[in-house]
C-alpha cells in the first residue's frame, strides 16, 4: 500500500516516534515523506523528505508568549486557511503519490491537503490524548486547554481514525481510538543503560528556555551536565554544549544519573527505558504540565516550574532518584509492535478505490 506521512517539526519528538515505526511500515508500504522544521532536520538523515512549513511556539524571556505566537504563525495559518500555494504543492504532490491513506503526527499541510483530495486519514501524536481520552484536568487546565483543542480540531480533526501514544495510559472516548505506549524504536532497545554520574539535560527550544540564571544554576551544581538543545557545541566549566545528533544524545541518555527536561512525551518514555529519573519543568502548555503531572503521578520523578529551578531543588531531587529509577524500570514498555500492528490493520480497513477527487487531481497535475 501507499502512505503518505506527515511529521509536525516543533522539537524532535515527532520525528524520533515517527522513526520507530517508519522502518517496518517502508518494508512493506511504500512511504512518501512530509515534514518541516526540526522534523525535517532529523528525518533526512535517513529518508527523502519533502519539506513543508511549520507552526511552531514563540517565548517571551523564556515563557511561551501566547500573542508573539499567533503573530508569528498568523501567515502559515492563513495559508491553511485560504488553501494557498503551500498547501496546493502537497496537494498536487498527494495526488500525483495517489496514497491509499495519510499518517498525520500533528502535521497540518498533509491534513489539509487529504482532506481537500477525500483521502483518509489517520492521527498519530500524543495531543490526542487531551482530544479523544479520559484525562484529569485541573478546572484551570480545562479552561486553558480549550483554545488548544479547538486548533487541533481544526487542524487535525475529522480522522477515520486516531493512534494515541503516551508513556501514562488514558480511557478513549470513542471507538477508532487506541492508546499505545511510547514508541522507542531499534536505537532505544539496544541502549545498555548504566548507572552515571552526569546530568543530561534537554530543552527543545534551547535559545529561549535555556536563560543565564538558569545555566548560572546549572553551572552551580557541582556535576558534568550534558545540555542540549542551545544549538552549540564546546564546554564552560562542567557545562559540556551538545549538537542536536540522535546517536549521542541516547549515548549520554543510557549513561546519566537523571535527566532535567521538558516535558515531552517521547523524551519520558525514552528515559524510562533506560530506568533514569526524570526532572521535568514543563512549558506552558496543558499537555506538558499533564505530563508533568503523570511523572509524579507515576512515581518516575519529580516537576518543578521554572521559578523553581535552582542548584538546592536540583540536588534535592538527584538525592532522591535512584527510587524513581526503581519505578520507571518497572513501568517500561515499548508500543512500537502495537503501533504498527494498528497502522496496518486500519490501513485495510480505510483502502477503497481511488476517489473521484482524487483521480481528477491526479489528471490534472
Amino acid at each position: 500500500m501507499r502512505i503518505a506521512y506527515g511529521v509536525h517539526g516543533y522539537g524532535r519528538g515527532h520525528a524520533t516516534r515517527a522513526l520507530s515505526v517508519l522502518q517496518a511500515l517502508s518494508e512493506r508500504h511504500e512511504i512518501r515523506l512530509f515534514a518541516g522544521g526540526d522534523a525535517y532536520d532529523t528525518l533526512r538523515e535517513y529518508y527523502p523528505v519533502q519539506r513543508v512549513p511549520c507552526l511552531s511556539f514563540a517565548y517571551d524571556r523564556g515563557r511561551r508568549s501566547h500573542w508573539q505566537t499567533l503573530r508569528k504563525n498568523l501567515p502559515a495559518l492563513g495559508e491553511l486557511v485560504r488553501l494557498g500555494p503551500s498547501v496546493q504543492q502537497v496537494v498536487t504532490e498527494l495526488a500525483r503519490f495517489e496514497p491509499d491513506a495519510v499518517v498525520c503526527d500533528a502535521e497540518p499541510w498533509t491534513r489539509v491537503a487529504a482532506r481537500r483530495l477525500g483521502v483518509p486519514t489517520i492521527g498519530f501524536d500524543h495531543f490526542g490524548i487531551l482530544v479523544h481520552c479520559h484525562v484529569a484536568l485541573p478546572l484551570r487546565d480545562w479552561l486553558a486547554s480549550f483554545l488548544d483543542r479547538a486548533l487541533y480540531g481544526f487542524l487535525q480533526g475529522g480522522s477515520q481514525r486516531v493512534l494515541v501514544s503516551s508513556f501514562f495510559g488514558a480511557r478513549p472516548r470513542r471507538a477508532g481510538v487506541q492508546v499505545v505506549g511510547p514508541l522507542l524504536g531499534d536505537q532505544v532497545g539496544q541502549l545498555k543503560s548504566i548507572p552515571g554520574e552526569h546530568l543530561l539535560a534537554y530543552f527543545n527550544q534551547g535559545v529561549s528556555q535555556l536563560t543565564l540564571p538558569v545555566l548560572d544554576g546549572l553551572a552551580s551544581l557541582g556535576r558534568e551536565v550534558r545540555l542540549y538543545g542551545l544549538g552549540r557545541e564546546g564546554s564552560l566549566g562542567q557545562l559540556h554544549f551538545r549538537p542536536a545528533q540522535r546517536e549521542a544524545f541516547l549515548e549520554d541518555l543510557a549513561s546519566c544519573r537523571a535527566v532535567l527536561s521538558t516535558a515531552g512525551n517521547q523524551l519520558m518514555g525514552e528515559a524510562m527505558a533506560c530506568a533514569k529519573p526524570i526532572l521535568a519543568v514543563p512549558e506552558a502548555t496543558v499537555e506538558q504540565r499533564l505530563n508533568a503531572r503523570e511523572i509524579v503521578k507515576l512515581g518516575i520523578g519529580e516537576s518543578l516550574d521554572w521559578s523553581q529551578l535552582t542548584p538546592a531543588t536540583i540536588g534535592g531531587f538527584l538525592e532522591r532518584a535512584e527510587r524513581y529509577a526503581v519505578r520507571a524500570r518497572e513501568l517500561s514498555r515499548d508500543g512500537r509492535s502495537e503501533a504498527v500492528a494498528w497502522l496496518e490493520r486500519w490501513l485495510v480497513e480505510l483502502s477503497k478505490p481511488k476517489l473521484p477527487a482524487l483521480r481528477g487531481a491526479v489528471q490534472a497535475v
